[in-house]
């Protein structure tokens, strides 16, 4: 969809949903240890969609996620 906040996360490149990737994390952690259920869930979901979106600019799919959990 045009104009949408994936498009503009894939036309700015890997360097820029690197550092969502990091920024949600980060919030998620600080969030946690605030013991905020609520707004780490939402924190979360931002942190899975980032990553996601990393996932597919590098052509990592899910399933090749889950077999690397399945080695550990």
């Amino acid at each position: 969809m045009d104009g949408s906040y994936t498009n503009y996360l894939f036309d700015k490149g890997i360097e820029k949903i690197g550092k969502k990737v990091g920024e949600e994390a980060i919030e998620a952690i600080i969030s946690a240890s605030k013991g905020d259920k609520e707004n780490t869930i939402q924190e979360l979901a931002d942190l899975f969609y980032h990553a996601l979106v990393m996932m597919a600019q590098m052509g990592i799919t899910p399933e090749e996620v889950e077999e690397e959990l399945k080695k550990r």
